[in-house]
């Protein structure tokens, strides 16, 4: 999907269609169940999720009010009753299991996130993050090291978009992006 599809909002975070799409082939979702998505924003990967499988239940968790009131105008404009949104502060009580979760935005709590995640995904889910800060790259790297996944794979993404300038064009960059991506194995075991 086109980020223009999406109705857009003064800093609500979303996720772009380039790294989207390379989150959503890795969430491998063609015969998922349930979905998580963490830090939900716009809801471009909730709703693109939802489209792609409509047999597919999916949670949204956003804490930010101007986001949810987004996501949820982004549902409707899409007809998406398989996405289900919820308010919230992750890591949240939440009594389901999933197929997969993606974390696009931590909140300052990434390891908390990441375990929380583990502990809710059947085993042989998948967890999938993106990140733009060095530091939550490092800090969820170093943190999966010591859990039980497997099939670990980490990319940093560099996009440019041809854009004109005068008479003329030129790369305009954005930020680079880190996408992790594992596999859960077995029972949830962090060592920290």
């Amino acid at each position: 999907m086109k980020d223009e599809l999406f109705l857009r909002g003064a800093r609500v975070p979303m996720t772009k269609e380039v790294v989207r799409t390379q989150a959503l082939e890795r969430l491998q979702l063609q015969n998922a169940q349930r979905f998580i998505d963490i830090g939900a924003g716009t809801g471009s990967v909730s709703l693109e999720a939802a489209l792609r499988f409509p047999h597919l239940r999916v949670t949204a968790i956003e804490r930010n009010p101007a986001a949810l009131e987004l996501m949820a105008e982004n549902r409707e404009l899409f007809a998406c009753p398989n996405v289900e949104i919820i308010n919230g502060y992750a890591p949240i009580k939440l009594d389901v299991m999933a197929d997969a979760v993606f974390i696009g935005g931590s909140g300052g709590q990434l390891t908390e996130l990441i375990d929380w995640s583990l502990a809710h995904l059947h085993p042989g889910g998948r967890l999938v993050m993106t990140f733009i800060l060095l530091e939550n790259l490092t800090c969820a790297l170093t943190h999966l090291e010591q859990c039980n996944v497997g099939d670990f794979d980490c990319l940093q993404l560099q996009v440019a978009q041809l854009t004109t300038l005068g008479s003329g064009h030129y790369f305009k960059p954005n930020n680079p992006t880190f996408l992790i991506s594992c596999l859960k194995e077995g029972s949830h075991d962090c060592t920290i």
